[in-house]
């Protein structure tokens, strides 16, 4: 049987189909993934600077922040108690990947809420010793990522302390006792003073109220000089902290450039506006297909030292040519 369509019903009928075509297409597309962003520290202290380099490592590989990725930000506003439930909140949202940075419980909370959900780190700690990988060059799991860790860096900050302040009689430290594997971190601290000849105080600060104590201690002690340790929250409260030695005239050695930049009189470490371009590097990465478990952990191969003349000077103290000779850069 013949079935004739007038001119009529058929533009009606294709009319029908154009409408329905852009809804299949637009439906057949994939759907823009999502990264968790998950934070020990605040907003405030890390926002402007390290987000901008995690997006800049993430253009690297093609993903603009808005066009075709999204990131959904969790800060526990150095509230370590927090991240376990910031971070069941990331894996319920089943993002795509979770970047987990600052303090190292970032990474442990996040692991510790998912197996399937790429993870990737950035902390100053040992991811090895923190049971978060396997190794550095086969993690293994679904974590990887970006450490600032190196056994080195403690023993010689102390002695570019030693060399600024050759008179010192004995150097306090400032940890914060909840980060995890702080035993370690001590340890270290304390091989390093051995070493030198240097009797070491233990000054503990868990959160920003503790600070006005700890340099109060700090003079009762009359420590020649301070350590400030690696961690999130001291990061993050960089600018009190560098007021508080300013204002007690302590020279202090600091774990990175910002602290100096803040003021402080000197740092050495590693650039962390660059770790924080290699973990957006590796989110791109594992958006493209490629799994944690064969992503090498990044290591620091380059430390920067970093002088600031003008509170060398407020401190009383000449910087030896041969110290100044190595530094990576002045602020005068």
């Amino acid at each position: 049987m013949t079935v004739t369509v007038g001119r009529r019903e058929l533009l009606v009928a294709l009319g029908g189909a154009v409408a329905v075509w852009p809804l299949a297409a637009r439906a057949q597309q994939p759907a823009m993934p999502v990264i968790g962003w998950l934070h020990s520290a605040t907003p405030a202290g890390y926002a402007q600077m390290m987000t901008a380099a995690f997006r800049q490592g993430l253009s690297e590989g093609g993903y603009t922040e808005g066009r075709n990725v999204s990131i959904e930000y969790r800060w526990a506003e150095n509230q370590i108690d927090r991240l376990p439930a910031l971070a069941a909140d990331l894996a319920r949202h089943q993002v795509s990947v979770i970047a987990a940075c600052g303090s190292p419980a970032s990474a442990l909370a996040a692991k510790s809420v998912t197996t399937s959900i790429p993870i990737i780190f950035e902390n100053g700690g040992d991811p090895v010793q923190l049971g978060l990988v396997a190794s550095l060059s086969r993690p293994g799991g679904n974590v990887t990522g970006a450490t600032n860790f190196s056994a080195e860096l403690v023993t010689k900050r102390l002695g570019l302390l030693r060399e600024l302040v050759p008179s010192a009689t004995s150097v306090a430290v400032l940890v914060n006792p909840t980060r995890p594997a702080v035993d370690a971190q001590l340890a270290q601290l304390q091989e390093a003073a051995r070493a030198l000849g240097l009797p070491l105080h233990i000054l503990k600060a868990g959160n920003q109220r503790d600070f006005d104590a700890v340099f109060l201690t700090l003079v009762e002690l009359r420590a020649s000089a301070l350590v400030i340790a690696a961690d999130a929250l001291f990061a993050d409260r960089r600018d009190q902290i560098v007021d508080l030695a300013r204002r007690y005239s302590v020279p202090t050695i600091y774990e990175v450039r910002e602290f100096v930049a803040a003021g402080g009189l000197m740092s050495y470490g590693t650039s962390l506006p660059d770790v924080y371009r290699q973990v957006g590097s590796l989110a791109g990465r594992i958006l493209k297909g490629e799994k944690p478990a064969d992503l090498p952990v990044t290591q620091p191969t380059k430390f920067e030292l970093v002088i600031n003349l003008k509170t060398a000077k407020e401190l009383g103290l000449t910087i030896p040519p041969g110290v100044l000779a190595i530094a990576d850069e002045v602020i005068e």
